[in-house]
């Protein structure tokens, strides 16, 4: 059984917030990022999404079940790094429990990541963690190359189709498993998401694709049946608050 964190409010969201899934309204992020400005200032608000909405705390939880009682050094490919905030949480949360792990994050969008480096240029000094442009339904890996693959709000991006290639991908690559740490789709959750980004940012980037992302969310049981059909067993669910985040952490299902 997955363990769930207020079970209560997740199913009250969920039995309030049946909404169609707009597939195929893209986010700005997903156009042309020629405002590097608003692009940094995107990467910014993001990372104080997971840092204080709990984006990172999940990811964290998950990561730590994987590793629990394995022996290091560790490593770990995060797959749509972003601002790559929640890669340096992962080192920091290692390094206070004396775990040795180093981090590859990926992003399919240069642009990206030279606006990460702009905004943090501490990145580039670590010796732990690499920043590449890769596309993650190719992961340019051996099998088995890493202990986990993690990829947070890029799911919620993909069509189903793309979603199983790249988890398929992702677990090819994994030795112990896989995290997915994403949006859940809801009428509650879009409403708060559009009530956050109108209070807390002007950032255009974030006004428009938040409340969007949302919308282009799966919900768990769509989430749960992508990661079994990419051949992958979920065994732990860490949820936020009012149920619109979810970390799912798996293992993936030996070949027949």
């Amino acid at each position: 059984m997955l363990p769930h964190a207020r079970p209560r409010v997740t199913a009250f969201a969920g039995t309030l917030g049946a909404v169609r899934r707009l597939a195929a309204t893209p986010e700005l992020l997903d156009g042309p990022l020629d405002d590097v400005a608003a692009l940094r200032g995107n990467l910014r608000d993001l990372r104080r999404v997971n840092r204080y909405l709990g984006g990172s705390l999940l990811s964290r939880k998950a990561v730590d079940l994987l590793l629990a009682g394995e022996p290091g050094p560790h490593s770990l490919l995060d797959v749509g790094t972003g601002a790559a905030d929640i890669p340096l949480s992962l080192l920091d949360s290692a390094a206070a429990r004396g775990r040795d792990l180093r981090v590859v994050g990926l992003d399919i969008r240069p642009e990206v990541l030279q606006a990460a480096r702009s905004i943090d240029p501490h990145l580039e000094r670590l010796d732990n963690l690499q920043l590449r442009a890769a596309d993650g339904r190719a992961l340019p890996y051996r099998d088995r190359t890493f202990d986990i693959v993690h990829a947070s709000m890029v799911v919620h991006h993909l069509d189903p189709r793309d979603a199983v290639a790249f988890l398929r991908e992702a677990r090819r690559v994994a030795r112990r498993g896989v995290v997915v740490n994403d949006l859940i789709r809801g009428r509650l959750n879009w409403a708060g998401a559009w009530v956050l980004t109108r209070l807390a940012t002007r950032n255009r980037l974030t006004r428009h694709d938040g409340p969007l992302s949302v919308r282009r969310a799966y919900t768990r049981t769509e989430a749960l049946a992508l990661l079994v059909s990419a051949g992958l067993q979920p065994v732990a669910e860490f949820n936020v608050p009012f149920g619109f985040r979810v970390a799912f952490a798996a293992v993936p299902v030996p070949e027949s």
